[in-house]
């Protein structure tokens, strides 16, 4: 697995696409602010929504219960998997009774964590992604860059060749609505022959049994009512209490995702229609783990809208590719060191550690403060980098160590102005996005002491 800095250099390294990245988020992050700003009780929903939360978390155990009861009572079939693997085995074990070859999905950030298409593709199950960001990245063999806009990376000359070559489309071709015709087009076919559609969850009603999917093209409605099985995939901390909490947080969602005031079609599944068979799959894969991290269980609040995503200046200009895990982001930086702290080592040095993300976390998570706290846990057990590891223990003795201090600092001034190109090279990691700064002619202790003789 490559590190993030290394696939993050590859994408800078096309400068006309990073500024337009950046550009293209912070927009999408000003709409939220603009939307946000329009609700003098945007505060208190968010507080309301983060309390709500927590007592979801405190009383998960108990709520799923309830949830399995009242589904199974409205003639759903509950699943529960354990992990990925089982999840995985469950959905193919209700696809192989129906005997089918290809089915229809919508957006599911779980069934991309869990790496579903590849797991059905290797049983001979071909998985057609319909939402439209996510069916692009499927034809060019790529995972999504963003769990709200999955081809936020590609313009609308890379959409262009693609369907060029994967539906015929006239080359060079690259008009949005003539391309999204050619798109629906396609996946109405799609939709018409597949038996069998899953689906993700955004919300579960442990009160009701019932679960709420929330979509801008009305492709998760599309499959789940054309088809004869609807499979539901749900990660267990989408639970929430009570119905009316759903009044909060549909207010938050897509204010908070992209600054509409509502997500086009928010989809409430109860019970199968007569002839359906309606299976949910309740997952953990390590998430009750992170439930009993104290200082990490306040990431399960997440409501995968990505407005983390969008104001994060480390995401922004280096992709969603290079944080090598389903969820990108900050908030995929403090969730997938939980499943394997090694492997993701590198993710939580991937940040600023501004706040900007905190900020404006709908459910109010410290994402920030995690993000710290991961770093420490991974220095603790040896997973960070040697060379960062022995620099911080370096940078500790030096500040430890006032005379050491100044001395250091005299010896970099004399650098800078004398020999720059001791500095000045591609040996040093920070000399190459950035230039180094004149050499001052004092040190900040210098001229105080200076200014206080005066």
């Amino acid at each position: 697995m490559r590190s993030h800095s290394a696939v993050a250099a590859e994408f800078i390294a096309d400068g006309e696409r990073t500024d337009w990245h950046n550009e293209t988020l912070w927009w999408v992050r000003a709409k939220r602010d603009k939307a946000s700003k329009a609700l003098p009780e945007w505060e208190d929903l968010r507080e309301q929504a983060s309390q709500i939360k927590n007592f979801t978390l405190d009383n998960l155990g108990e709520l799923l219960v309830q949830f399995e009861q009242n589904a199974i009572q409205n003639g759903i079939k509950v699943h529960w998997a354990a992990d990925a693997k089982e999840h995985n085995q469950i959905v193919h074990s209700i696809i192989a009774k129906k005997g089918v070859s290809q089915l229809v999905k919508s957006k599911s950030m779980l069934t991309e964590e869990c790496h579903l298409n590849e797991y059905l593709a290797e049983k001979g199950i071909e998985v057609v992604d319909t939402d439209l960001g996510e069916r692009i990245v499927q034809f060019r063999k790529e995972a999504p860059s963003h769990i709200v806009l999955p081809a936020i990376h590609l313009k609308k000359e890379d959409v262009g060749e693609t369907f060029h070559e994967h539906l015929g489309t006239p080359k060079g071709n690259k008009d949005p609505q003539f391309l999204t015709e050619a798109a629906r087009q396609h996946l109405r076919e799609k939709f018409l022959q597949s038996k069998v559609a899953i689906t993700g969850v955004n919300f579960a009603v442990a009160e009701t049994g019932e679960f709420v999917v929330c979509t801008n093209e009305g492709n998760a409605d599309m499959g789940a009512h054309l088809a004869d099985v609807h499979i539901a995939c749900m990660g267990l901390e989408k639970i929430i209490p009570y119905r009316n909490d759903l009044g909060v947080f549909l207010r938050l969602l897509a204010r908070s995702a992209t600054g509409q005031l509502i997500t086009t079609y928010s989809s409430h599944f109860k019970a199968p229609r007569k002839g359906q068979e309606m299976h949910i799959v309740l997952v953990d894969n390590g998430r009750t783990r992170q439930l009993a991290r104290p200082e990490f269980r306040n990431s399960l609040k997440c409501i995968r809208c990505a407005a983390c995503f969008n104001t994060c200046p480390v995401y922004r200009r280096s992709g969603g590719h290079s944080y090598h895990q389903a969820v990108a982001g900050p908030i995929g930086s403090i969730l997938a060191p939980n499943f394997d702290m090694k492997a993701n080592a590198d993710l939580p040095f991937a940040s600023t550690l501004c706040g900007s993300c905190s900020n404006v976390c709908p459910v109010k998570i410290n994402i920030d403060q995690q993000l710290w706290l991961w770093r420490q846990e991974i220095t603790k057990v040896g997973f960070a980098p040697k060379g960062k590891e022995l620099g911080m223990k370096g940078m500790a003795i030096l500040f430890a160590h006032p005379r050491i201090f100044q001395f250091a600092g005299r010896i970099g001034r004399w650098v800078l102005k004398n020999v720059p190109f001791l500095a000045n090279n591609k040996l040093n990691p920070w000399y190459w996005q950035r230039e180094m700064p004149e050499a001052p002619k004092e040190s900040f202790q210098e001229w105080y002491k200076k200014r206080d003789k005066v």
